[in-house]
């Protein structure tokens, strides 16, 4: 395998989206949809692709299916883009023993959430900045930190900063929290010279204000990539006319996306465009109404993703 070294290479930016998981519509993973799925984003121009993330269904993935994921999708990559596997968990132990996994199997970064579980139970700030050390010393490879509301962790952007000046290997940082773009802009300007890469997510729906603020990237869904990126390499040449004007044109399908299908919008595009066989996702998800799905693929037809005709 051709493995990917970061730490020599030129910091991680553009777009790097999460990969969806591909089931059956008997809820078995389909491994061959899962190749499919990478050769789809390989081709969708990404500069990276995420596995095991939340839009990829993590949480409703048993261990065994994480790890014959986490070999399928580095070895099949191989090596064509960098891959970052998430390797989340409330136990430290778990979560250093997936990132050691990782690294022996090519990934070339982490992303990891601050340590939760459920809607109370947290890890203090102490606990929550060793759980990130001990990972990053177990896998020795930089770490993207998902601030996100979803753990219900409230990382300040003193602690961000402290994390990434003590903690090296954190380099990396997504943030999709309310207000985004303000606290990108203080981190950027807090963390100057230890922040390599101030990311956004949340499938990119404040994108514009967040390049503004300093974002040199984003990780969306794999449902539009090839046209997301275009907004971040006019912005970056100094031409954000051009770049308020690419992301305007697919910004209803990206906020249809956020706000009415979550992570079921890739998937159902995907399958529409014969990238995947099954849009099904796991109980108790719950597949998409079929009204929403038709406004789904209508807004799709009308910007024309690679991902609605790559199979087809």
């Amino acid at each position: 395998m051709v493995q990917v070294h970061p730490a020599s290479a030129q910091p991680f930016a553009g777009v790097l989206p999460i990969a969806p998981t591909p089931f059956t519509d008997t809820g078995e993973l389909d491994l061959d949809g899962q190749r499919r799925v990478l050769d789809c984003m390989v081709d969708q121009g990404v500069d990276g692709i995420c596995i095991l993330a939340n839009y990829s269904e993590q949480f409703l993935l048993t261990d065994a299916e994480r790890d014959t994921l986490a070999e399928l999708c580095l070895s099949h990559v191989d090596g064509r883009v960098p891959v970052i596997v998430t390797c989340s968990h409330f136990s430290t132990r778990i979560a250093a023993e997936r990132a050691r996994k990782a690294a022996s199997a090519g990934a070339a970064m982490l992303m990891l959430m601050p340590p939760y579980h459920g809607a109370t139970l947290r890890a203090d700030e102490k606990g929550t900045f060793e759980h990130f050390a001990r990972v990053a010393e177990a896998a020795r490879l930089p770490i993207m930190i998902q601030d996100a509301p979803l753990s219900g962790v409230n990382l300040s952007v003193p602690f961000l900063v402290r994390l990434a000046r003590e903690v090296p290997l954190v380099r990396y940082l997504k943030i999709e929290v309310p207000g985004a773009a303000t606290k990108l802009r203080n981190l950027v300007e807090a963390g100057a010279g230890l922040i390599a890469g101030p990311f956004d997510g949340e499938e990119s729906i404040t994108l514009m204000a967040d390049l503004d603020a300093g974002a040199t990237g984003t990780m969306p869904s794999a449902l539009l990539p090839e046209l997301i990126k275009p907004v971040l390499e006019h912005h970056r040449a100094g031409r954000r006319r051009e770049a308020a004007a690419a992301y305007a044109r697919i910004l209803p399908l990206i906020n249809f996306e956020n706000r009415q299908c979550g992570l079921r919008a890739a998937k159902t595009v995907m399958m529409e465009g014969g990238v995947m066989k099954s849009d099904a996702v796991r109980h108790p998800l719950e597949p998409l109404h079929p009204a929403t799905r038709k406004g789904l693929l209508e807004l799709a037809a009308e910007v024309d993703p690679l991902a609605l005709r790559w199979g087809r």
